[in-house]
């Protein structure tokens, strides 16, 4: 009798992680119930550990489907999920062919939000066929809500649309009032409290009336649902584990959620890190962090990754002895077993022009050294900081992108084709309607409004559009546009719709623009996105709440050049990494803002961003001084300049593990010489000019 064969043993797929990665990945394999908080320096495998950490739960047979991992963008859930599979897969010796299993609630916590929403509509008095809208048509919505209530004709000035906008979402993702955000974040708003009140209200009742909701509302109804008892237990039930990404990012509002979702922490994963919080601008709330542990009957365990996979020890002494002086944090020193004996340094220049010739300088020495230009960058506060570093770059032909620009769904086009989908979804949607109807030929805005008015006092506005009459020029191309709104209403077939959509646009797409073969590849492109989702609903929430980044709408010159590098804001660097990095203005007045000095918390988050700038850095990193700037913004006052001084954040004790160095002079400058470049010799002028009289 012969003997069965023994299967190979299963290799360990956590073999790779070290002891506190492992420690995060297995919690609660041993019983503890407890909240887990991952305290995750930059650079310490947090994507590897959370999506380990979601294999482990599937190994010991959690369900994926009842699994919530939410993240801050698209691209990460699926990168997570991706990563997750492949380690399941690894764990159970599964054969290659044998799909990974599918983690349906992977998502951002606002496209997680409206699928929420879209499920429990019927219970929450929310029409199921709502849209959302994007910041734009919030922006033009608002404009409406406030050119109604005549407030753009004030004899002072009143907040424009845009800023309405960003006040509301201030305070509905703060959890705040209207006048504690305008005190703390648009101090020259203040005085309108009032009618800022007064506006919001009536731009929520004409975002009801339209059935729409904003990005700012998915998460406001999610937290609302979250407090009805009637449903938060059955929301709740829905999910055994939640994990959180990025969890310094999150806002009070996000915050409310997870505690809705699971009060006693039991099943509760975030990772993050308090020391990469830098987006209150965005209403994101450190203390959510920090606060944490003590958020739960049973505190939350807290564990620390800081062995650093990204930079040198040098680099790593420094960036931890800048953030060491941070008020309030949890302790944690970042370590790396990459040595090097090349400290990171405190470059110091004259004025900017010098600091510009000092980054190109830079990037050409560290290219023959063998460190490609994208692999190196250039990080600063503000965007017009880079303004003299682009002009020297390009002086000296050294190509580069910047970080920045329009996203594909602000293109004109794109637009058009979208609001024609969401006026089918949502006959209700009058910022779609408004738009889409003056498209068709012969209809211009008091033609438009007609039939939107006579559509918002329909019971059917679909049947009220088919039987509108519209004036005789446009009766012929109107009809074309109602037949297609009638196929999208009455067979929803997917992408076929969108198809159909192209079809009718594309001929209205060539009369518009001049360069209407580029716009149509976008339409292309957006036809190829449009295959990846099951639905139009599902396609136009997703679509408007992540969207993808380029167009050829606002596109410059193909890069043609072998090689490119980065210029980036700190704020964009967050999450890359790079060989070398160049951080502009390390001066006060810009590491930290001038505009961010008004009480600690701010200068708190200063100190926090440029430590991130500094965790870019993965073999080279410098710090450039400005000794001078100049102020050009006043022209009537002339070229004036101001001295400036070494970032407050760079203090002795952490100056002591920077190198420090005055910018090299230029071939043929004379060696001997000040640090404006002044030669270092001594002329008595005065004698000279006195001895003029005498001769």
């Amino acid at each position: 009798m012969s003997a069965v064969a023994t299967p190979p043993p299963v290799a360990d797929p956590f073999e790779s992680l070290n002891d506190e990665q492992r420690a995060a990945v297995c919690h609660g394999a041993d019983g503890d119930t407890r909240a887990l908080l991952v305290i995750a320096g930059a650079g310490s495998g947090k994507t590897m550990t959370l999506a380990a950490r979601v294999a482990h739960l599937i190994q010991r047979g959690a369900d994926p489907t009842r699994l919530l991992l939410l993240t801050f963008s698209r691209r990460a859930a699926g990168e997570m999920t991706q990563r997750a599979g492949r380690i399941v897969h690894q764990a159970l010796g599964l054969p290659a062919t044998t799909r990974p299993p599918a983690l349906p609630w992977a998502g951002t916590f606002h496209a997680i939000g409206a699928r929420l929403l879209r499920d429990y509509a019927d219970a929450i008095a929310l029409p199921t066929d709502f849209t959302v809208l994007d910041r734009a048509d919030a922006e033009d919505l608002m404009a409406i809500v406030r050119q109604a209530q005549g407030l753009a004709a004030t004899k002072l000035r009143f907040p424009q649309k845009g800023t309405c906008v960003a006040i509301y979402s201030r305070v509905v993702n703060s959890q705040g009032t209207v006048a504690g955000v305008l005190r703390d974040a648009f101090p020259w708003c203040l005085g309108w409290e009032t009618e800022l009140q007064q506006l919001f209200a009536t731009y929520a009742q004409a975002k009801a009336q339209q059935h729409s909701l904003d990005f700012d509302d998915l998460l406001l109804y999610w937290q609302a649902l979250m407090e009805a008892p009637e449903l938060a237990s059955h929301v709740a039930g829905r999910f055994d584990h939640v994990l959180v990404d990025e969890y310094q990012d999150t806002n009070r509002l996000q915050a409310a959620i997870l505690h809705g979702l699971q009060p006693d922490g039991r099943g509760l994963t975030v990772v993050g890190d308090d020391a990469q919080s830098i987006y209150a601008f965005r209403a994101a709330e450190v203390r959510n962090i920090l606060d944490f542990p003590q958020q739960f009957a049973q505190p939350a365990r807290v564990i620390a990754l800081e062995r650093n996979y990204r930079s040198t020890q040098p680099i790593l002494e420094a960036s931890n002895a800048v953030i060491a002086e941070a008020p309030e944090r949890f302790a944690k020193t970042l370590w790396s077993d990459r040595s090097s004996s090349a400290r990171p340094r405190i470059v110091t220049v004259p004025d900017e022009a010098a600091q510009a010739r000092q980054v190109a300088d830079r990037v050409l020495a560290w290219r023959e050294e063998g460190i490609r230009l994208k692999q190196q960058a250039v990080l600063f506060r503000t965007a017009h900081h880079s303004a003299a570093v682009e002009l020297e770059l390009t002086r000296r032909r050294i190509p580069f992108v910047k970080f920045g620009g329009l996203k594909f769904l602000e293109s004109t086009h794109v637009k058009d084709v979208l609001a024609i989908l969401r006026w089918a979804e949502n006959p209700r949607s009058r910022l779609a309607g408004f738009r889409v109807a003056q498209l068709v030929p012969g209809i211009g805005p008091a033609n438009a409004r007609r039939l939107l008015d006579a559509m918002e006092a329909s019971p059917t506005p679909a049947a009220t559009l088919a039987a509108h009459a519209m004036p005789a020029a446009a009766s012929e191309d109107w009809s074309a546009f109602v037949a297609l709104y009638d196929r999208l209403r009455a067979s929803p077939g997917w992408p076929a719709d969108l198809e159909a959509v192209n079809a009718w646009y594309v001929p209205l797409l060539q009369r518009l623009h001049e360069d209407a073969p580029a716009r149509q590849a976008d339409l292309a492109q957006l036809t190829q996105i449009a295959g990846g989702y099951a639905n139009r609903e599902r396609f136009l929430t997703e679509l408007t709440l992540d969207p993808p980044a380029a167009s050829s709408d606002e596109a410059g010159p193909p890069h043609l050049d072998e090689d490119y590098m980065i210029l980036s804001t700190i704020h964009s660097a967050k999450g890359q990494e790079w060989g070398a990095v160049q951080i502009l203005n390390v001066v006060d007045g810009c590491i930290p803002s001038e505009m961010s000095t008004g009480d600690a918390k701010q200068i708190a988050e200063e100190r926090r961003l440029l430590y991130v700038g500094m965790t870019r850095a993965k073999q080279h990193l410098e710090l450039l001084v400005p000794q001078r700037f100049f102020v050009t913004e006043q022209a009537r006052l002339g070229d004036r300049h101001v001295y400036a001084s070494l970032s407050r954040f760079i203090t002795d004790k952490a100056g002591a593990f920077f190198e420090r160095v005055a910018a090299q002079r230029a071939p043929g400058a004379d060696a001997a010489a000040g640090p404006d470049g002044v030669p270092n010799v001594r002329i008595d002028l005065a004698a000279r000019v006195r001895d003029r009289w005498t001769r």
